[in-house]
């Protein structure tokens, strides 16, 4: 937490601990009026006791809040610069390239015809789009964080790469191939109905590997 931030928070405590104590104080006498009982020093000690108590708690509980969101906030972000290092290395784009120039439609013909260095390029961003649905799965990140940007890359490299991930799964009878990568372009998929309009979800999207 950076100085200001630190003073803000500071200022902050000390307003609700001020307000928690009148509020306490005028509570406490308020109640002891309505019940008839009459003002001693001692009532009156343990009263604005409770009331330091009760109002150091609330703003400690303030602080305790605010610790929390920041250190939230950090590994978001952190997690998001990760992404954004995953999917725009020069690796991954050069692999995301190759596949859309390379992938044709129909999967049973095309794997037979991929170059060495088109499957390894098929790899890559598979398991770079794997790497990404584990950094994004539930709780550690929210979806609005960062599909924003980074959808336009999960949906077109899953629109090539979906049939041959399908047609391998039924020839391989593993029908986890590549799960995680497909559940990823699923929520991409559901961002996108949710959040775009039909002719952003049809725009051609600006991907580096094109």
């Amino acid at each position: 937490m950076n100085n200001k931030g630190s003073n803000h928070t500071v200022l902050i405590f000390l307003a609700i601990s001020i307000v928690s104590f009148i509020a306490l104080i005028i509570l406490s006498v308020g109640v002891a009026n309505m019940m008839g009982i009459e003002d001693n020093l001692m009532g009156t000690i343990e009263a604005i006791s409770t009331a330091v108590g009760a109002a150091a708690v609330f703003g400690a509980g303030y602080i305790a809040y605010q610790e929390l969101s920041e250190a939230a906030n950090t590994r978001y972000m952190d997690i998001a610069d990760r992404l954004f290092g995953e999917l725009n290395s020069a690796t991954n784009i050069a692999a995301r390239r190759k596949i859309f120039q390379n992938l044709t439609e129909d999967p049973a013909n095309g794997i037979q015809n991929l170059s060495q260095e088109d499957q390894d390029a098929m790899k890559s961003v598979l398991n770079s789009l794997d790497r990404v649905a584990f950094l994004t799965q539930s709780g550690w990140v929210p979806d609005e964080l960062v599909m924003p940007w980074m959808h336009p890359m999960i949906a077109k490299s899953w629109e090539k790469l979906e049939p041959y991930v399908l047609f391998e799964r039924e020839r391989r009878n593993e029908p986890y191939y590549y799960e995680h990568a497909g559940m990823l372009a699923e929520r991409c998929r559901e961002w996108r109905a949710k959040n775009l309009t039909p002719n952003e979800r049809n725009t051609k999207w600006v991907d580096d590997a094109l």
